[in-house]
């Protein structure tokens, strides 16, 4: 492909096969796929509104680019991301011989704030893990879902994606692909292991019409879904008057944060919750030192 094929005409290209290298070879997961594509196809529109070349595209026009969607009131994380996507698509043009040259180097990510986690106190855990009737089957289900979540700090993807195989009682831990298709073993607890054991042998026969191997199954028989599960821990949020936004990795958090301020080692939370780099978990000591401060404030006579 030349250097001089239109914007529009060279993203329609070349887009579509730099997402399949990202979903087949790379292994992301579908949702952050579909954000490179609206944050690529932005740019696509941006370039050939300005009759610009894609491929030989300059730092300068990209800086450009940037300023206008922060102009566009685009937060800076959101702003950080779309130049991920940028300098993920050059990469791949240059080792295939698109572009001549990768303008995304040396160019500075927009300076981003950590946002400090949002996370449940151990009372409101207490109430939303009680939410559930258990006496109803879907209500048990539900249950050992929220223990589980709640025991492991996996992602709401990992969780509805279990197997039956992929879960082992009697030791307690369940074996989780995550990112990237990279396996971890997550220890699982044994409020949690009680709460499956009861669900496995009580409600679950009753829901596999279909033979399915998903452990986590609907009233269709089916797997349950992101979507689907999303629903029912906020419903159960409301009934456990949790006032707080609630959404699974609310409670990815709550596990992380509650495991370091009993004294958990960061490393091993790090593995647990399936991070590559350190510096993500470190979020939840900033965390924990905030929570400390403010216990601080509010007991010590002078402070």
């Amino acid at each position: 492909m030349g250097a001089t094929v239109p914007a529009t005409r060279f993203f329609q290209l070349v887009l579509p096969d730099y997402l399949a290298v990202l979903l087949v070879e790379r292994g992301l997961a579908a949702n952050s796929v579909a954000s490179y594509r609206r944050d690529l196809e932005s740019f696509g529109r941006w370039l050939a509104e300005r009759g610009l070349d894609a491929a030989a595209c300059q730092r300068s026009e990209l800086r450009r680019y940037l300023t206008v969607l922060r102009g566009r009131g685009l937060a800076a994380r959101s702003a950080a991301r779309a130049l991920a996507a940028l300098r993920g698509l050059y990469r791949y043009m240059v080792e295939r011989g698109i572009c001549a040259h990768d303008p995304t180097l040396d160019l500075e990510s927009p300076k981003l704030m950590p946002a400090l986690p949002h996370f449940l106190t151990a009372e409101e855990v207490d109430a939303l893990l009680a939410a559930p009737d258990v006496s109803r089957r879907l209500g048990l289900r539900d249950r050992a879902m929220i223990e589980t979540l709640y025991a492991t700090g996996v992602r709401v993807s990992e969780l509805v994606g279990l197997t039956l195989g992929q879960l082992r009682l009697d030791p307690g831990y369940v074996r989780v692909w995550g990112k990237g298709g990279k396996e971890r073993i997550v220890p699982v607890g044994a409020a949690a292991r009680a709460w499956l054991a009861r669900y496995i042998e009580e409600v679950r026969p009753g829901l596999d019409r279909k033979r399915c191997d998903d452990l986590f199954l609907t009233v269709r028989g089916e797997g349950m879904t992101r979507q689907c599960f999303w629903q029912l821990i906020k419903a159960h949020g409301r009934r456990a008057a949790i006032a707080t936004h609630l959404s699974p990795h609310v409670l990815r958090h709550s596990f992380a944060t509650h495991l370091l301020e009993h004294g958990a080692d960061l490393r091993a939370v790090q593995a647990m919750l399936g991070h590559s780099d350190i510096s993500t978990t470190e979020i939840y000591t900033h965390v924990t030192r905030e929570r400390l401060r403010t216990l601080y404030d509010s007991k010590h006579p002078r402070a």
